[in-house]
């Protein structure tokens, strides 16, 4: 009877340390999101970007910018599909804005995020510059449509890219 107490005892002390130690992991893991995340322009933006990934528990930093450039390439197809459903419907004078626009945003799909993905485990740098030519990108396109009468219908969406590729440089500048 003492030897199956001795027994459980032992079992249940081993479990606590083995949970404690995956506690103490995550922790860790969360404070390198948290830190990352201090380190770009918008915090708030970061966590929740990469929060939104279930493999950020235990991704080192080069996975996290990789979680990043991956919202990137999701929210620039989105953008892409909406610009050519508007090229075969909308109206004409919003035409040249949406080509402008197409063009931008496929520099981003061929270009760009191929770069960041490629780099971030290799020379950060160019992974740097891609993700600002994507803010860049993304500004460009808002502004083509400044040039009629007719308001951007992606305003929200090139926000969204520019600020998303602002954080995402932010935690790629940590691999230089």
């Amino acid at each position: 009877m003492k030897i199956g107490i001795s027994f459980a005892v032992a079992v249940l002390a081993a479990a606590m340390m083995v949970e404690n130690s995956a506690a103490r992991g995550r922790r860790k893991d969360e404070q390198l999101i948290e830190t990352t995340c201090t380190n770009t322009p918008d915090y708030e933006l970061c966590i929740k970007v990469i929060r939104e990934d279930p493999s950020c528990a235990t991704a080192p930093l080069q996975d996290l910018a990789l979680i990043v450039v991956a919202e990137i390439k999701r929210k620039t197809e989105e953008i892409i599909v909406g610009i050519e459903k508007l090229q075969k419907t909308g109206p004409e004078e919003m035409q040249p804005a949406l080509t402008k626009c197409r063009s931008y945003y496929n520099a981003v799909m061929v270009g760009n995020i191929p770069v960041a993905e490629q780099t971030t485990w290799g020379n950060p740098k160019f992974a740097e510059n891609a993700m600002a030519d994507t803010k860049n990108e993304a500004v460009m396109c808002e502004k083509a449509f400044g040039k009629i009468p007719t308001p951007s219908p992606f305003t929200k969406e090139n926000k969204y890219i520019a600020d998303v590729a602002a954080v995402a440089r932010g935690i790629i500048r940590n691999l230089l």
